[in-house]
């Protein structure tokens, strides 16, 4: 049988409507069922799109978690009222419910035992890339996503290509997980893992207890990678043994799916753990990754991201010299308000206060870890040195809330993004870094650490992998939909091409704007002249990481309403993608056609009509133009059904009642 890393293992799991014989692959359209599906504030905007395709009821009320968590200090008549209509939906269908005040849902979601190892669980929020540090396969869906898993448990995915992280080494003492994932971020800033789903893997994972694991998955996301995956090793099982005994003395308070009353919990049980350690996935040895990166965790230093950027890291021995002096200081979010998080933090602090330039919030990622805290003294600790305490769930890491960046003030964070303008102000700037240096910098003023570090350069490396050959397969061709077809190609040469230069912005919120409307003014940012150039039928080719940007689905709807019959790129952006399918049309990646289109043509017109004849064949998974072959990812069964049927909605609706 041909080798599989644990993505491909898991993914096979929870694939259904498989061929027989089907070994799953990177690359792979999928139809899946994942095990848990969560969604947080968005739900409210969730439940109007699970209405218009026509559903009334949920598949599975067992497979959905509802977590409110993101605007939890907005006490508003409006917000309250969108809360209230929250929980009687997740009443009303039986569906597992936490409150505002519970906590950050990915927390949760790890707390109480839905992210459980060897499974796949979704959520429609870019950090459920977490549940990987517990060896859940954690992904981000979209909302369309979230309506078709509730009425019918299933949606589409694409295997992404998948990267071996290696480390070797141990952590020095006062290295945190936070540092590492900051240094990976800083070391490999060239979109070297953009789209990728990443396995960690060697000697220095052993070395990393689960809440460094789940810190370092958590920013995952914020490398650019679509699924952040540990192994399920003695560590994750012991954590689990741990959580359990915990919960069976805590008692279930607060466990809304205790459907049997029988005093045990549903998921985190001595019975699960003991099959899970007869049954744990682990990759195979011979298995494909499209590339390796290592890193020795023993040369990792306590770094700082930013400002407004986690591709730019300094160590905190060369930043501490510049006296960066800050206003603002926040330990919160899914990434770093956990217990080892709080407890670093106030050993920090105890005994001190925060300078009286600086407002310190802190907040706990679920009400358990600040009883823990509150327990444990920590969190007293915090206070006394006069820190700000705001209730478990996201505020300012988003913009909500207490506490937000004002214009030219500069903050530290031990949160997961420093986007420009994300914390609050644009004209503010935000570094990241490990709660021990947040908790440092506070009581300092500027951006400090408590200890005394050398100035040392991580070490690391990468390799590309070649793919073995593999013997040529005909995709089965479902009915209606073609073996191969034919088109002019149009050269769009431009790597990067946001959803802006393809769909403006200024029409994205006009509601009644026509298809055709939308059809005239495609691309029209970027190249005023392609509408002219373009006809009916025409395919076009575009560059590397296409429809980066925005989530606006126009961007791939009005190339659609131009008679723009597909879209071939060197790379896309997974939400540029993910839109485009579930509208129901067909995006292609083949890099090497379009580096030799670019050799061709240049780069000196925008829009080029190549005069260049494509078949596309997707029996044999293949382009054929300019008198040469290239080789493309299968268009599976999930994916056609997805264009027959003009898009996600319309296939929720068709499998309503199956």
């Amino acid at each position: 049988m041909t080798p599989q890393n644990l993505v491909e293992k898991i993914a096979q799991r929870f694939a259904v409507g498989l061929e027989k014989g089907h070994v799953v692959q990177a690359g792979d359209y999928l139809t899946i069922m994942p095990a848990y599906c969560m969604t947080h504030d968005n739900t409210g905007a969730v439940i109007p799109k699970f209405k218009q395709i026509g559903a009334t009821r949920v598949a599975n009320p067992r497979q959905i978690v509802i977590t409110l968590d993101h605007n939890v200090q907005d006490k508003s008549e409006e917000n309250l009222k969108k809360y209230s209509k929250i929980e009687q939906f997740a009443k009303e269908m039986g569906l597992d419910f936490y409150p505002a005040g519970r906590g950050i849902g990915h927390q949760i979601m790890c707390e109480e035992g839905y992210a459980w190892p060897g499974t796949m669980a979704v959520a429609s929020d870019s950090h459920s890339n977490m549940y990987g540090g517990l060896g859940c396969l954690g992904t981000p869906i979209v909302r369309t996503d979230a309506a078709a898993i509730w009425a019918t448990g299933k949606t589409w995915w694409q295997v992404p290509p998948v990267a071996k992280i290696e480390f070797t080494g141990r952590l020095k003492p006062g290295v945190t997980g936070k540092d590492v994932i900051i240094t990976l971020c800083g070391l490999f800033n060239k979109d070297e893992v953009l789209n990728y789903a990443l396995e960690f893997s060697g000697e220095g994972v052993k070395s990393l207890n689960i809440d460094q694991r789940l810190t370092i998955a958590n920013m995952t996301t914020e490398w650019g990678a679509l699924v952040g995956l540990f192994p399920i090793d003695e560590i994750t099982m012991e954590w689990l043994m741990k959580r359990a005994e915990y919960i069976a003395k805590r008692g279930l308070a607060g466990v809304p799916s205790d459907k049997d009353g029988n005093g045990v919990h549903p998921r985190l049980n001595r019975n699960r753990i003991a099959e899970l350690g007869k049954t744990a996935l682990k990759a195979d040895p011979e298995a494909y990754y499209a590339r390796e990166l290592s890193l020795d965790l023993s040369t990792v230093q306590p770094h700082v991201s930013g400002p407004n950027s986690v591709k730019t890291m300094t160590s905190v021995a060369e930043i501490r010299e510049k006296k960066i002096q800050i206003q603002k200081a926040y330990l919160v979010s899914c990434v770093n308000s956990r217990l080892e998080d709080i407890a670093e933090a106030a050993a920090v602090v105890r005994g001190k206060k925060v300078a009286p330039t600086v407002e310190f919030y802190v907040s706990a990622a679920s009400s358990e870890v600040q009883s823990e805290s509150e327990k444990r003294g920590d969190w007293q600790a915090l206070l006394d040195a006069g820190a700000i305490p705001l209730p478990p769930g996201c505020g300012p890491c988003i913009g909500l809330g207490k506490g937000l960046l004002q214009d030219g003030e500069v903050g530290i964070s031990a949160t997961n993004r420093n986007f420009k303008g994300r914390m609050g102000s644009p004209k503010a700037q935000a570094y990241l870094a490990s709660p021990a240096v947040v908790a440092a910098s506070a009581i300092s003023g500027q951006i400090d650490f408590p200890y005394e570090v050398e100035v040392a350069l991580p070490e690391g490396k990468i390799a590309i992998k070649e793919k073995p050959a593999a013997p040529a397969q005909e995709v089965r061709i479902i009915d209606g939909f073609p073996a191969s077809l034919t088109g002019e190609l149009i050269f769009c040469h431009q790597d990067n091409l946001n959803t802006d230069g393809i769909y403006p912005g200024k029409y994205t919120y006009i509601d009644d704007f026509t298809p055709q409307q939308q059809a005239s003014v495609v691309m029209e940012n970027y190249d005023p002249e392609f509408g002219k150039i373009v006809s009916e039928g025409d395919i076009l080719v575009g560059g590397f990481n296409f429809g980066t940007g925005s989530s606006r689905e126009q961007a791939a709807t009005a190339l659609k309403y131009r008679g723009i019959r597909l879209v071939i790129a060197g790379s896309f952006s997974e939400t540029y993608k993910r839109n485009a399918i579930n509208n129901g049309y067909l995006v292609i990646e083949a890099p090497e056609l379009v580096n030799d289109l670019k050799k061709k043509f240049g780069t000196s017109s925008l829009t080029i009509k190549s005069g260049i004849s494509a078949v596309v064949n997707f029996r044999k998974s293949s382009i054929e133009a300019d008198g040469k072959r290239y080789m493309i990812g299968p268009i599976g069964a999930a994916a056609q059904e997805l264009v027959l049927t003009d898009g996600l909605e319309n296939w929720t609706r068709k499998n309503l009642n199956k």
